[in-house]
Formats: C-alpha cells, structure tokens, sequence
C-alpha cells in the first residue's frame, strides 16, 4: 500500500519545493484560458470556476492520449476535461480542444497554432495546471509563445491535503523533484526561460535526490 503522508524526515524539503513552483501570480482577466492535460480533474475544476468569475470568455483544453493518462482518459485528456467543463456550464461555444499534446512544450505551442488556426492571436494567457507545475509552465509559456503575457493559476490547496487527495506520497514527492530538476535542465535544453533557483531550494532538491526520490528525474 502506498504511503499517503509524507514522511517525517523529508516533509520541510517538500514543502520547501512545493512553496517554489507557486509563482504567486495575481490572476486578472485574460483573453484565452489554457487547461493543461494530466491525470489531475483539479485542473479542468480551477477552469471552470474561474470562467465563470469571467477570467477569460474563451478556453482551450490541451492534451493527448499519453501512455501515463490513458488508463483514466481513453478518450484523451482534452477530450475528458472538456466534457467536465460542459457538465459545469462551460457552453460549447467558450472551448477549444488541443488533443495531440503528449507534454508541456507541446501543450503551448499547439495551443498557439491552434488560436491562430481560428485567427486568434491573445495578448494574455492564462494557464491552469498542476500545483507543482505552474513554475515550468510559466517559463515554458515564455519561451514558445514569448509574445503574450502569461499568468498561472492552480487549484489553491495546500500540500498535505493534495497528497492525501492522490493517495501517494511518493508519487508526489517524485513529481514535485522533476519538475523541481526540468527548471533548470529545460531551460539549458532551450525548452524554457530560465528562472532563478534559490540555494535553498536547491539544497532541499539534492536531499531528496539522495533519499531515493527519483522516480520522475528525467
């Protein structure tokens, strides 16, 4: 059975890598909404509340059908956030589907050609995503589609309620350290925009490391 608390001994340096992907964006209107595509149904939640808090008048789900997410969206991570977003009185007309995406990269830049396949060129963006992912979607967003403005949004919960929300703290812990490690490691690849890393953070990264949480390093 898997754990579903953090250990003891590695909490404050998950906490510590947690608190750093929270770009602590304050959100605004923007032109379009972009949901990334993953196993979490937070995502598609954030999207729909913050539709109807008129964030943005048009969003677009992106997302394929990775081997990763298969299991729980056959029908494609798009596809299934967007038939949530109908369920919650998102009309058909505010969504646009994106469903080739198999990573951040490609979820951006096919939203972009996507928009512009519609003749939609936004000044602003907002993406909703994981916690841990709002940092390298930001420095990606910059990097593919450097010409919007980009603001981040996740749903708001605080760390040990998410893991108790997956069941799997390992699973987090090694998610949260390779987006921790793709910060740097895509930015020098040309994938991403730098960002600056504290010592701290950096430190809390090679701890985890060392105590085997490794799973998701690229």
């Amino acid at each position: 059975m898997p754990e579903t608390t953090i250990p003891p001994a590695v909490r404050r340096d998950v906490q510590i890598l947690w608190d750093y992907h929270d770009p602590r964006h304050d959100l605004r209107p923007c032109e379009v909404g972009v949901g990334l595509g993953g196993l979490d149904l937070g995502v598609p939640a954030v999207v729909v509340d913050l539709f109807h808090r008129g964030m943005f008048p048009l969003v677009v789900f992106t997302g394929g059908n990775p081997p990763a997410t298969a299991h729980r969206f056959p029908r494609g991570e798009a596809v299934h956030y967007a038939e949530y977003a109908l369920a919650h009185g998102v009309p058909p007309a505010a969504i646009l589907l994106e469903t080739r995406a198999t990573n951040t990269l490609e979820n951006l830049a096919f939203t972009r050609a996507a928009l512009a396949a519609h003749r939609l060129r936004p000044r602003s963006v907002l993406i909703v995503s994981r916690p841990y992912q709002r940092r390298r979607a930001y420095a990606t967003c910059r990097k593919v589609w450097p010409e919007v403005e980009v603001l981040c949004a996740a749903r708001p919960v605080p760390l040990d309620d998410y893991v108790a929300d997956v069941g799997d703290a390992r699973r987090v812990i090694d998610m949260v350290v390779g987006d921790t490690q793709r910060i740097d490691l895509y930015a020098r690849l040309g994938y991403a925009v730098a960002q600056a890393i504290p010592a701290e953070v950096r430190r809390a990264y090679d701890r985890l490391v060392a105590a085997g949480y490794t799973g998701r390093l690229a």
